[in-house]
């Protein structure tokens, strides 16, 4: 059975719109979260809100294994179109985007109240570094782009992935994202492991083999975002045949769980580890099991809806990509014009902020949209 792209579009694109919200949502949050010395209320607002949106960027990589498996054309075509469409706007926004947050916190508002930005540099010097460092990785200004790094990651693993997946059964695809599966349980034990008297590889606190001179361990070949790639495709190929009322009373139960680990797992955390940044984001890894029990509800529930082709939805879907890559610098914007009214709750800024912020992207990538010169940055 292959899978049938024009019949899936309705709700590939209604999925993309929702991801792409949720993603602006949960930046939107960190500025709340970054507050858990100073403003309890607003830490667990940020946390509650940003926990329960974690599902956003496996969704992203669970369309694009509904929409480019099986991979039709040989590997170096696939390369050129693919990589080649991802490399000129991660340059343009890795150039850009610090340029903004230069200007507007330095000319425009260089009082910014938002805690989390204050671990950056925003001279002139350190904003010209970043205009060629990003060759090396993203920074604090172009936070969003990691996720085009690790997207060209999957890109050279999915011509071959596609091969094994057009002749493999479907109890194999079934064996494979078992193994996936308890690869996402690591992390977790990774911070249960010292407990237990584990203390490391000559202070490396790797598992199963890693340590200084190796970041490959057991699981490292099924592990990641590789694992929502061939769900997405075995759920197309294979969808579920529930019921509604079976299929709610499953995924509903199951997101709830999923996001009580994680809000939960997040606060205490952050009390039993304070100051330990790197454990505290081991509770929102998207690789984890708690956000895959967030995840796959959502893509379940989605696929099912009858969602029609509609040229508007479509559209509108077509842009999300764009407004992922420019929204960052107006969540700043957005920060500050609604702390101005600090007396609205947390809750309603964050939410104002996603909107405003989502509205705005959407308005500036569709003017570029019109534009043949500033098309290529935003698709």
């Amino acid at each position: 059975m292959e899978i049938k792209k024009r019949e899936s579009i309705g709700w590939i694109d209604l999925l993309r719109i929702i991801a792409c919200f949720l993603v602006v949502l949960s930046h939107c949050c960190d500025p709340f979260v970054a507050q858990f010395e100073t403003d309890r209320n607003s830490f667990l607002t940020g946390v509650s809100i940003g926990s329960l949106v974690r599902c956003c960027v496996p969704l992203f990589v669970m369309m694009t294994g509904v929409l480019l498996f099986p991979v039709r054309i040989g590997m170096l075509d696939f390369y050129k179109k693919r990589i080649g469409r991802i490399v000129v706007p991660l340059i343009f926004w890795s150039i850009v985007l610090p340029i903004l947050f230069f200007i507007y916190l330095n000319f425009i508002n260089p009082s910014t109240a938002n805690p989390s930005i204050m671990m950056d540099g925003y001279t002139l010097k350190a904003t010209l570094s970043k205009l060629y460092t990003f060759i090396f990785n993203f920074n604090f200004d172009t936070i969003p782009l990691w996720y085009l790094y690790m997207l060209i990651g999957l890109y050279l693993v999915i011509p071959i992935l596609g091969v094994w997946l057009q002749q493999a059964t479907k109890k194999e695809i079934k064996l494979f994202l078992f193994v996936w599966g308890i690869s996402l349980v690591l992390p977790y034990l990774k911070m249960v492991a010292p407990f237990l008297g584990y203390t490391g590889n000559f202070g490396n606190m790797g598992l199963l083999g890693i340590c200084d001179w190796n970041d490959y361990g057991t699981f490292y070949y099924v592990s990641g975002f590789i694992g929502y790639l061939v769900l997405a495709y075995y759920l197309v190929k294979h969808p579920i045949s529930w019921s509604w009322k079976k299929t709610l009373s499953i995924t509903i139960p199951m997101f709830l769980i999923g996001f009580l680990i994680t809000f939960l797992g997040f606060i205490q955390t952050q009390k039993y580890f304070p100051g330990n940044y790197a454990n505290l984001e081991i509770v929102w890894y998207f690789t984890g099991i708690n956000v895959f029990m967030m995840t796959f509800p959502v893509f379940v529930i989605v696929q099912k809806i009858k969602v029609p082709s509609s040229s508007r939805l479509s559209r509108v879907a077509s842009l999300t990509f764009g407004v992922y890559l420019c929204h960052f610098v107006f969540v700043q914007v957005a920060y500050d014009l609604f702390e101005m009214v600090h007396s609205l709750p947390a809750f309603v800024r964050i939410i104002g902020m996603a909107c405003s912020s989502f509205l705005i992207s959407y308005l500036v990538v569709r003017a570029m949209a019109c534009f043949k010169l500033t098309r290529r940055f935003i698709a």
